[in-house]
């Protein structure tokens, strides 16, 4: 794997900006993670993941148009990189491979 691993919630974070895809943006990510998770998110966990994804060139963002809705305030997008989709199949291809190891009768067992 390259210099930098993901971390739990940096790659469910990333894994919901892909679901999204062109809507993924602050609430909408945490409305997709709290439902799919059944897990509460906090925006505050949400923006330093975002930014610190950004650093590492895993994401960039972009400011939306501004609406009436929301005030005139603008959404900030998120999109994945390049460098971000390959570490995602970095590991879900490390996860795979560590699943593919256990054996058999340990996974028939935990049900």
């Amino acid at each position: 794997m390259g210099k930098h691993q993901l971390g739990e919630f940096e790659e469910v974070v990333m894994l919901t900006v892909a679901i999204l895809t062109e809507d993924a943006y602050g609430f909408a990510i945490i409305e997709e993670m709290e439902q799919r998770l059944n897990r509460k998110v906090s925006i505050g966990a949400l923006q330093t993941v975002l930014r610190r994804l950004e650093k590492k060139g895993y994401l960039h963002s972009e400011m939306g148009e501004a609406t009436k809705v929301r005030g005139g305030k603008r959404k900030r997008f998120f999109h994945l990189t390049s460098a971000g989709k390959n570490i995602l199949q970095e590991t879900k291809e490390q996860r795979l491979g560590l699943w593919n190891a256990v054996p058999e009768f340990v996974v028939k067992f935990s049900h």
